[in-house]
């Protein structure tokens, strides 16, 4: 029992079942949201939200039996007893099991997208290959016969009547060309189809479903370690809270998630039907001569084609056979890092951090699947053309038309035979012109492998990510030069942007009716859209008349796949967001560093700006960039970890073991890389010992690069600053917010009173207004 077997046509119960899903995660996650800030009253609250989540529940019931909604309803009964006795560990609420949840939420939006993208794209391509092209070839077919067959009676009364005839016979020669190509392109066309038809139903389409069930289990399974981590951390040891939380961990237990979709599938079920499978058109034949159903013809007019054919087929074979087995490798290695990672995981909800590398291997194991059906396919027509090329080797191909017989009915032998003379040389001309199939097939090859258009658009070269309108208007400099990005003011929503005319145009593409337009045809895919236009140059409107001419490539250097992080332990807060300790796939340590989806628009772009300066230093002095994640929500900044923590922290915990000797090397340190900024024009504006971390052999560095600004001068005026650390901040700066290399040289001034303080507060016993009060009345006019 299993998707792949019971519910190859039950897609909008599937749909329905992830939507369910999503609303019964989004009610769990707020659950738990309301948790975690119920610390003071909680007794009164945890009633409140247990009650609207049972009202909530009652509201959506869903259609089938479910031992995650029968878990999660015991699980609510369950709270209502703790109501008057409980107190949550708030914060370890939030940074775990809450923490999972919202991200286990984001990638089962993910597999949902993901699903729904690759049915569309294999029913589309079922379509084509199925019908549109069969069909298209069949009308084709039905003219070239008509074709043929009139030059054939054209032919015949010019030979009776003696005028032109061979032109006539040049004429009938060519239509039979013609007809007897696309006789062998239609019977390729069919086998291709009649494979493609079969292994849809048998593999593609199974290996879908079989994949989402797999997914979905996973995401089952990450949500009873979720609900069980949860369990754990709200238990008390008291006898009666004990008791209710055995039964919510009984009821978690009873998750299963093999069985989980059991009665899902039988709700659901489909019937299994039997599709018709492709089949060769005995209609076309009926008014064709020596042409039989599923042969290839070989003969003096198709030979050469023929050959060519092979040629191409066999090219196009090994090419398709590399892709395949470059990304069976691909995925026998993420298998295999999956494994090692799942094997080293120490929290149950830790499920979650491999789901997307779980769903990437889905995919991976989808393409792989698409690969030998293209495969497959060319295999096969491969060895049709090298049967029909063996079973001939050596022979003369035969000739279609006796030209000889009918010019002596006319008694025209001689000069017939200088009429075959000339139409030897003519055919073999036309034999050269024909050696490249492209004259004949349109293109070079049956199938493309993975066409550039048919790449997910986080692959394409041209897609920025969530990156700021401003840095997106800097990239564009000439005319025509574009860039797709995601909008930072509504998460969801990708803009054009196109330099045109002088200015920087931005277009939203629009979604509707599972198309992305502007205002002409619509696309399945984003990428199938940018395509369109690039390739035709067709205008993105016709007001504007803008068109893509020139697409601005990402920095491969810096840009990461939010898959390529996995993200560990909570560090702290900063100003935009939270900061995790964090791995990248090849086991490096790292700082991950997150904006919050919901922050302002000017915010999110001086989060980025922090990563667009360091990105041009590299200094042993100031932490390192590692890359940016701006594919998708949530952005994050990944820097390299340094593991000793903030320097204010550091000079707190450790000022018994601190000598003077190494505190002047701490300061020799700050000092090398300020000087550094400096030479590159960097305004720090933040200097101060909780803005430096200390790395290995008591390395500092300077960090926190959130406020600081890169100007040509060395000098920035700032209008003003919500936030000024005004203690260390010079004076010139506070007044007229004129920030400088000179005023950085305070700041450090400040940080020295920091570093051989052991880490005391600046002024201390005064408040910001005394501090500043006082400095101005020391500071000469």
């Amino acid at each position: 029992m299993g998707f792949g077997q019971d519910l190859r046509n039950s897609h909008e119960g599937l749909i329905k079942l992830q939507d369910w899903e999503l609303k019964l995660l989004e009610t769990v996650k707020r659950f738990m949201t309301l948790r975690v800030k119920s610390d003071k009253e909680y007794a009164a609250l945890l009633l409140n939200i247990s009650q609207q989540v049972d009202k909530q529940d009652n509201s959506s019931q869903i259609q089938y039996i479910s031992t995650v909604s029968k878990s999660w309803a015991q699980m609510v009964q369950q709270t209502e007893q703790l109501s008057k006795i409980m107190k949550s560990h708030a914060e370890e609420l939030n940074s775990g099991p809450l923490h999972r949840l919202t991200m286990m939420i984001k990638d089962k939006q993910q597999v949902k997208r993901s699903y729904q993208s690759i049915h569309q794209q294999i029913e589309f391509e079922l379509n084509k290959v199925t019908k549109a092209d069969i069909e298209k070839l069949k009308g084709t077919y039905r003219q070239l016969t008509k074709d043929a067959h009139s030059a054939k009676e054209k032919y015949k009364e010019a030979i009776t009547k003696g005028k032109e005839p061979e032109k006539a016979r040049e004429r009938y020669d060519k239509a039979t060309m013609k007809l007897h190509n696309l006789h062998n392109q239609y019977v390729l066309a069919v086998r291709s189809a009649q494979l493609h038809h079969e292994h849809y139903h048998e593999n593609t389409l199974p290996l879908l479903l079989d994949s989402l069930q797999k997914m979905q289990e996973e995401m089952v399974s990450a949500l009873k370690g979720i609900l069980e981590e949860y369990s754990e951390i709200t238990s008390l040891l008291t006898d009666e809270i004990v008791k209710v939380h055995k039964e919510i961990h009984t009821s978690v237990d009873q998750i299963d998630p093999v069985s989980e979709y059991d009665n899902f599938i039988e709700v659901y079920r489909s019937p299994e039907t039997n599709e018709p499978n492709v089949e060769f058109d005995i209609s076309l034949l009926e008014e064709t001569e020596n042409l039989q159903a599923n042969e290839i013809l070989w003969n003096n007019l198709t030979a050469d084609n023929l050959q060519a054919m092979l040629k191409s087929t066999t090219e196009e074979l090994v090419l398709t056979q590399k892709s395949l087995h470059s990304k069976e490798d691909l995925m026998v290695d993420l298998q295999s890092k999956i494994e090692e990672y799942a094997r080293s995981c120490e929290k149950k909800s830790d499920k979650v951090l491999l789901l997307s590398q779980k769903q990437s291997l889905e995919e991976l194991k989808q393409m792989v699947q698409l690969l030998r059906c293209s495969e497959a396919k060319l295999s096969s027509q491969k060895e049709m053309l090298e049967h029909k090329m063996q079973e001939n080797e050596g022979k003369e191909p035969p000739t279609v038309v006796n030209y000889e017989e009918d010019a002596r009915s006319v008694n025209s032998m001689d000069k017939s035979k200088d009429r075959i003379s000339k139409f030897d040389t003519l055919r073999h001309s036309i034999a050269g012109i024909i050696r490249s199939p492209k004259s004949v097939l349109g293109s070079s090859s049956f199938i493309d492998v993975i066409p550039i258009s048919e790449k997910p658009l986080g692959e394409q070269e041209w897609y920025h990510g969530a990156i700021p309108r401003t840095e997106a208007q800097e990239l564009l400099k000439q005319q025509g030069d574009f860039l797709v990005r995601e909008s930072h003011g509504k998460p969801g929503e990708y803009v054009l942007s196109v330099f045109s005319d002088a200015q920087r145009r931005h277009f939203i593409i629009q979604f509707a009716d599972n198309q992305y337009r502007f205002e002409g045809t619509g696309f399945p895919t984003i990428p199938q859209l940018i395509e369109h236009h690039y390739s035709t140059k067709q205008v993105i409107t016709k007001k504007s008349g803008v068109m893509l001419l020139n697409p601005v490539l990402k920095d491969k250097k810096w840009i990461l796949n939010h898959e390529d992080v996995i993200l560990g332990e909570l560090l702290g807060k900063g100003n935009f967001g939270e900061v995790f300790k964090g791995m990248l796939r090849d086991k490096t340590p790292v700082a991950v560093k997150t904006c919050k989806e919901d922050l302002p628009q000017d915010l999110k772009i001086k989060f980025l700006s922090e990563a667009r300066i360091l990105k041009q230093y590299d200094h042993p002095n100031i932490v390192k960039l590692i890359g940016v994640c701006t594919q998708r929500q949530p952005i994050y900044i990944v820097m390299e970890l340094v593991q000793g923590g903030d320097f204010l922290s550091f000079l707190r915990k450790k000022k018994e073991d601190l000598k003077t000797k190494q505190l002047l090397k701490f300061a020799l340190d700050a000092a090398a890389g300020m000087a550094y900024l400096e030479l590159k024009n960097c305004i720090h504006r933040d200097l101060a010992a909780r803005n430096c971390l200390v790395g290995e052999n008591n390395l500092l560095k300077i960090s926190d690069f959130g406020m600081s600004r890169q100007e040509d001068d060395g000098i920035y005026s700032s209008s003003g600053l919500k936030q000024i650390p005004i203690k260390w901040t010079a004076p010139e700066a506070l007044n007229y917010g004129r920030y400088s290399s000179e005023s950085d040289v305070w700041s450090y001034g400040i940080l020295l009173w920091e570093t051989f303080s052991l880490g005391v507060c600046p002024y201390p016993g005064m408040t910001n207004q005394q501090a500043r009060e006082q400095v101005e009345k020391e500071v000469p006019r």
